[in-house]
């Protein structure tokens, strides 16, 4: 004698289930970031390099701060 399968009917545990990752899914994607629309938009003019090297510049509040270090 030979079984005939009997047919998987949907239970309401696998639909909540389904529902829950749906709404999940959901949920992630409004909170997901939107990426700006700037094709129109031109970049900024980049800043000139500065004279004399620029870089590092012990200035006052850095000053400060190495006189607050010492021991």
């Amino acid at each position: 004698m030979k079984q005939e399968p009997t047919p998987v009917l949907p239970s309401r545990r696998r639909w909540f289930a389904a529902a829950g990752a749906v709404g999940a899914a959901a949920a992630a994607v409004s909170v997901m970031p939107v990426a700006p629309r700037s094709s129109a938009t031109e970049a900024p003019a980049p800043t000139p390099a500065p004279r004399r090297g620029g870089g590092y510049h012990a200035s006052a509040h850095v000053q400060r701060y190495y006189d607050t270090t010492r021991v």
